[in-house]
């Protein structure tokens, strides 16, 4: 997808969103960063072999030797003792993410970089990727036989497709020898196994570790939706209350009340652009059946052309007449720049829109104080409540198989990606790097970034999202998805047109790549989708 992206993250800094974001991100960190107790320059807790010391409540993310964190920090200096280990672990990252791992935080605090360093005796050197170039730079090292990097970083669902290369390594042995306790009931990932399938597997093995969490959520404008005498006015028109609407009709009727174009107000702006809009026309079409509506049958065959998949494009492209006029060519960083301003009643955005928005930091946003957080819309089906999410985009921790040090690599990215450090490292403004662990969700320190409010109903979004594709051909599939939906936006095709032709696509896809092969990872991409139904209220 990373070449249909026409506005990536670094070009916001030429953008208008510009203001909106990054001097958030710097204007964030005063709220909280403040002077630790004296703390001697190894002053762990008792019982802690490692971790960051020299702040108020270091000691949440210290760890002893029998935890992941331990585990991986003690395996890397057996490794180094042996004669085993590199000088040092490329790793290449996203350009808008490095400073979570080079700059201190909070006040008193190491880098993440100099603690590993200084914890294993191995250097980080970290490569900065262009935003929204990350595949095609991890592809052309694999197609070239570069050998750059120990550690690729890109796209969650590119696994399937990277697998499939040979280009990453399986983790499989790492992680039964290093035991990174992902599936942890109370510190690991949403749905325990479920959500490991989700976010670090192809077809039942681990090939990657999650380093983010873009779980798509929704949020609104709570001062119009608490205003009295919006509530009279919505109330008198539709016959009910104005609430954070709970299905797509009442997201519809909300939408249609605030579009105020001449207020310099819209309805709703979750995207529609190329490469970034598709996922919110997956929200639609997943939740029209109980417990999902899936994009594939068990026997490969697509399900998008039906009766479902053309009512999912046609509010898809309806809920337009919510939307900005130029809303096919806005990107997220005119999505944030707008809600900046006060723009829009409701969005669907990255999980960090409030981190940087609702910040009274950020003096360029009119909206600080004054988001809400709702739930996914969703449908009424059979007494229950369907309401889904999506993950997209996500930055994933890949092993190279050109590594000369795969275990290595893998030790760092356990490091990375575990409870304590993947809080303290997703609290840091420094980055996009999004939290998504349980063990995240009660983090003080990620609880104030991102606001308490914002973290609990990120934490049902997660139990409520469903996977984007993640199997060979991931790319290709999206591609012919987005392209239709393009077309129907832009009236080129109806949307019975579009489904019939990306369906027609979809089999030609399946056919080149190995109908035996699809199954198997359709089979186990499925097992990832959640079940949670909700009550009808």
């Amino acid at each position: 997808m990373s070449h249909l992206i026409r506005m990536s993250r670094r070009r916001l800094l030429a953008s208008g969103g510009k203001a909106a974001v990054f001097v958030a991100a710097t204007g964030i960190a005063p709220q909280f960063i403040r002077p630790g107790r004296a703390f001697a320059a190894d002053a762990l807790a008792p019982g802690m072999t490692g971790g960051p010391t020299g702040f108020d409540g270091a000691e949440r993310y210290q760890y002893g030797p029998d935890t992941p964190e331990g585990r991986a920090v003690e395996a890397a200096k057996a490794l180094k003792a042996a004669g085993k280990a590199p000088a040092k672990i490329v790793l290449g990252l996203s350009d808008g993410s490095i400073g979570q791992l080079t700059k201190p935080f909070p006040a008193g605090a190491p880098s993440i970089k100099d603690l590993w360093e200084k914890e294993t005796g191995i250097q980080i050197e970290i490569v900065g990727l262009p935003n929204g170039q990350e595949f095609t730079k991890t592809m052309q090292d694999i197609s070239t036989k570069g050998g750059a990097y120990d550690i690729y970083s890109t796209e969650w669902n590119r696994l399937g497709d990277l697998a499939e290369t040979g280009g990453i390594a399986k983790l499989d042995d790492f992680v039964a020898k290093h035991k990174p306790e992902w599936d942890d009931p109370k510190q690991g990932y949403v749905n325990g196994a479920k959500g490991v399938s989700l976010l670090n597997q192809y077809r039942g093995s681990t090939y990657g570790v999650s380093l983010d969490g873009d779980f798509q959520t929704w949020v609104y404008r709570a001062d119009l939706f608490g205003d009295a005498a919006e509530q009279k006015a919505f109330k008198d028109k539709y016959g009910y209350d104005l609430a954070p609407p709970k299905t797509w009709k009442q997201h519809s009727d909300v939408a249609a009340f605030f579009q105020r174009p001449d207020k310099g107000l819209f309805g709703s702006t979750d995207l529609r652009n190329q490469g970034w809009g598709y996922t919110n026309w997956y929200q639609r079409y997943v939740s029209m059946a109980s417990p999902n509506q899936f994009l594939f049958g068990d026997d490969g065959k697509p399900l998008i052309n039906s009766e479902q998949g053309i009512a999912a494009t046609k509010e898809y492209v309806d809920s337009l007449a919510h939307h900005s006029p130029d809303a096919i060519s806005w990107g997220w960083p005119e999505q944030y720049g707008n809600f900046a301003k006060g723009g829009a009643a409701m969005t669907c955005a990255f999980s960090n829109l409030p981190k940087f928005l609702d910040n009274a930091g950020n003096k360029d946003s009119a909206v600080t104080g004054k988001i809400g957080s709702m739930l996914p819309p969703g449908r009424e089906i059979d007494g229950k409540l369907i309401s889904r999410s999506v993950l997209w985009f996500s930055l994933t921790g890949m092993v190279s198989s050109q590594s000369k040090n795969p275990e290595a690599a893998y030790l760092l990215l356990q490091w990375l990606g575990s409870a304590r450090i993947y809080a303290w490292m997703s609290a840091n403004p420094g980055g996009y790097l999004d939290p998504f662990r349980l063990s995240d969700f009660a983090d003080p320190l990620v609880r104030q970034t991102y606001h308490a409010y914002h973290m609990d109903v990120v934490r049902e979004t997660v139990a409520r999202t469903v996977p984007t594709i993640n199997y060979p051909g991931a790319t290709a599939f999206h591609n012919a998805l987005d392209e239709n939906l393009m077309a129907s936006l832009t009236k080129a095709k109806t949307p019975e047109q579009a489904m019939a032709d990306t369906e027609r696509e979809w089999k030609k896809i399946a056919r080149r790549i190995g109908e035996d092969k699809l199954l198997e990872a359709i089979k186990t991409n499925k097992e990832a989708w959640p079940t949670v139904l909700d009550p009808i209220s």
